[in-house]
């Protein structure tokens, strides 16, 4: 039994010290930086829709792994502040959103100022630390994928 409860509590507190660091991670949110102007949910469409390619609410829900609900509420929002409009399709019942010229200005800012702020954190881990985060990153992220889908709610 002594051999099996050192192990335990060392994967409890290798657990324990990635929920601290992933909750950390989660406090550094959008909205709370300097000099944004969007919030988070306007600031994550907007990312999707940088390639300029128009998407449907299902397809911005897939992307962004969020409920169709929560998109629909957040692209009103966006429609309603002039950042996202929706358009047309001929022949298709559904009408896929595409940023506005505001909207894209919007997201340029905020992205520069976002670069501005990760170059400086960057610059303070040294190149081999930021290199060894995002392999880091990319290994937990793929293998987090790997895993079986979450259940869908709707």
């Amino acid at each position: 039994m002594a051999g099996k409860a050192a192990p335990d509590r060392a994967q409890a507190s290798l657990l324990d010290d990635l929920a601290d660091e992933l909750l950390r991670f989660s406090k550094r949110r959008h909205a709370g930086i300097e000099g944004t102007e969007l919030d988070t949910s306007a600031f994550k469409l907007l990312w999707v829709l940088a390639d300029e390619r128009p998407r449907t609410l299902r397809e911005l829900a897939e992307e962004l792994d969020l409920e169709l609900s929560t998109i629909n509420r957040q692209v009103n929002a966006a429609v309603r502040a002039g950042l996202l409009e929706r358009f047309s399709v001929p022949d298709s019942p559904s009408k896929p959103v595409r940023r506005t010229p505001a909207g894209r200005r919007s997201y340029e800012h905020d992205s520069a100022v976002h670069a501005d702020l990760l170059r400086s954190v960057l610059a303070e881990m040294g190149a081999t630390s930021a290199r060894e985060l995002i392999s880091g990153l990319r290994a937990f992220n793929d293998a987090y994928e790997r895993r079986p889908p979450r259940r869908r709610r709707d």
